[in-house]
């Protein structure tokens, strides 16, 4: 198995793993189990829990591709 392969088999790892967190996340909130800490939650307001996974699972996506391309340049 190549670099880009064991690299690209990471990426799908860790966007996996996120797509599940936010699943959990989705589960938990419709349980009504994010009453646990009102005070942060108020300071949240605005602010959309999915639209941050999202910017992180793309800003992993693009991490892992740079480092693809620094392997692929040296």
């Amino acid at each position: 198995m190549g670099m880009k392969d064991k690299f690209q088999d990471k990426s799908e790892q860790w966007q996996e793993q996120a797509k599940q967190k936010a699943q959990q996340a989705r589960e938990r909130g419709e349980r009504g189990e994010r009453g646990q800490e009102p005070g942060r939650e108020r300071g949240r307001q605005g602010q959309d829990p999915m639209r941050e996974r999202d910017e992180e699972t793309e800003r992993m996506r693009r991490e892992e591709e740079d480092r693809l391309a620094q392997d692929y340049d040296a």
